[in-house]
């Protein structure tokens, strides 16, 4: 027994854990360390934020070079590994998930909210005092951004009021282009929602607005089409259709391969004639059935055989090859079709329709476009983006995806606050003052919520390279008197009332943000020990370039 006792002689944390491991504990290690590394992802995204932002070059693991001031790209190409940083990412991450918009402000905000937390460390608050003071300031926070909407979006189905919404939200992403993409998002997302006749709530799903990216020509032909629009030609001569229906294959068009090897003995060439002619009878057949059907296109989601292409062509029916299982089921989806695992004709159940098919040439490309009925219950619309680099064409894509999702955060309430900073400033005129007539500690905590708030309008100020302390008491004066909607003009940095000149953010896509941002600084807060297993595996590979390469 006492020899037993002696096997370990470490005290403390290392005597319980595996040789190895790595500690950092209290206040000094753990808890300053993980507020830095939220600062420097802060400082990341902190200059990105609004139309003056500066993109961001990240080489990500697969040296794919992107160009964007999109927060929820930068933050997901990083590949953060700290894992207090990673909780505000995950956050953003959430953000982009249920909102689709206002990344940016997630990090910003958290950030913002630990750097200050850190002054009070130094003032000798305790973890616990500023966690319930950041979660007493957050409810309050919650309660007042209803009565700071200044907006709300009447008809979900007018594109007008639509685009009015939608154009902040480009703007931030691709300042000088929202004049052109706002209208074509709006006029895509009513495109995508259940018609008023159904009785129906309009409502957008993303997943019913595609984005086809086509190089060439300028960002002012871009337009929206109803229906689907597939970059590749048919592989038959038949270039257009009306009224036709569809029938759609999960697997090739092609002669059967049996599952095991096997050896055909062929005695004379009458029985290798004989032979040929069968799987060609076979196939003929085949396809002679989606003819007799009345099929007028297939849609082939694996490979195509010249036989099969020869009888398709002699039976005249259209051939479009897929080659993503995506967009076989999204374009199932347009048409109404069910993609068959079989080859045969189709029952009426698993035919769809459309209403043309044309293909067109844009750019020296071969396009399919498909389209439906105006009473068609498909519902999909295509965006085609025209710039002159593909990169240029990602950047407006995630541009559009924003908008997108800031249709369908209207959906789910069409309440709308002002934006450039106005309302997180009047939140912050708000917390202060409610900090003030606390009492305990936690009105310390509450103060540094509401100066926490005004990163938003402070980072738009500076990246329009203005003063951000005169900007600041610029604004404070004027919401002071009553003025809620005062905002930063992101031109020449004065104060501008922002509901009147139209400048909107989606109470949805606020609320979610501040939320968001505020659960996941505290939760880093409430980390007071960080325990690190040893990595398994041997030595990482030296990189490419170096002495051992």
């Amino acid at each position: 027994m006492a020899k037993s006792m002696n096997l370990n002689q470490a005290k403390g944390i290392g005597g319980l854990l595996k040789q190895g491991h790595s500690t950092q504990e209290g206040v000094d290690e753990a808890v300053s360390k993980n507020i830095e590394a939220a600062k420097q992802l802060g400082r990341i995204v902190h200059s990105s934020m609004g139309p003056n932002g500066m993109n961001k070059l990240v080489i990500n693991h697969l040296e794919k070079t992107i160009v964007t001031s999109d927060c929820a790209t930068i933050v997901r190409e990083l590949e953060v590994a700290h894992p207090a940083a990673r909780m505000i990412t995950l956050a953003a991450e959430m953000q982009e998930q249920e909102a689709g918009d206002g990344t940016n402000l997630v990090i910003a905000f958290a950030s913002e909210l630990l750097k200050h937390s850190e002054d009070l460390l130094r003032q000798g608050l305790h973890p616990s005092e500023i966690v319930e003071g950041f979660k007493a300031a957050q409810a309050k926070c919650l309660e007042l951004l209803p009565s700071c909407v200044c907006h709300e979006v009447r008809d979900l189905r007018d594109v007008k009021q639509l685009a009015e919404i939608v154009t902040p939200v480009v703007c931030a992403k691709q300042p000088g282009y929202e004049g052109v993409l706002a209208p074509i998002i709006a006029e895509a997302c009513t495109m995508v929602m259940p018609p008023a006749s159904s009785g129906k709530k309009p409502s957008v799903n993303s997943d019913s607005v595609r984005i086809a990216k086509l190089p060439g020509s300028s960002i002012g032909m871009s337009r929206v089409m109803q229906g689907m629009v597939v970059l590749r030609d048919t592989e038959t001569t038949i270039k257009s259709l009306t009224n036709a229906k569809v029938c759609a294959f999960g697997c090739g068009l092609e002669q059967s391969q049996t599952e095991s090897k096997g050896t055909v003995l062929l005695r004379n060439a009458d029985e290798l004639l004989n032979y040929n002619n069968t799987e060609e009878a076979h196939l003929e057949g085949v396809i002679k059935s989606i003819a007799d059907s009345g099929v007028g296109l297939a849609i082939v989601g694996g490979s195509i055989s010249e036989m099969a292409l020869h009888f398709l062509e002699k039976h005249k029916v259209a051939a479009l090859k897929i080659q993503s299982k995506w967009e076989l089921r999204r374009l199932c989806m347009s048409t109404g079709a069910t993609a068959m695992v079989r080859l045969g004709a189709p029952t009426p159940e698993e035919m769809g329709s459309l209403a043309t098919l044309d293909v067109q040439e844009v750019g020296g490309r071969k396009i399919t476009v498909l389209t439906q009925g105006a009473d068609d219950d498909s519902r999909i619309a295509t965006i085609v983006l025209r710039a002159s680099t593909n990169s240029m064409l990602s950047d407006l894509e995630r541009a559009c995806d924003d908008g997108i999702n800031t249709v369908k955060a209207l959906c789910k309430d069409a309440r709308c606050v002002a934006g450039g900073g106005a309302t997180e400033i009047e939140l912050a005129h708000q917390i202060q003052t409610f900090g003030k007539a606390s009492s305990g500690l936690d009105q310390y905590a509450i103060g540094k919520f509401g100066e926490a708030l005004e990163c938003v309008p402070r980072v738009l100020a500076e990246n329009s390279g203005r003063d951000a302390i005169k900007v600041l008491s610029a604004l404070y004066d004027a919401h002071k008197k009553g003025e809620k909607g005062a905002g930063v003009h992101v031109d020449d940095g004065s104060v501008v009332d922002q509901a009147a000149a139209g400048v909107h953010d989606s109470l949805f896509v606020k609320e979610s943000a501040i939320n968001l941002a505020a659960d996941a600084a505290i939760t880093v807060l409430r980390v007071d020990l960080i325990i690190m297993a040893k990595a398994a595996g041997g030595p990482k590979a030296p990189p490419q370039g170096g002495p051992d390469a």
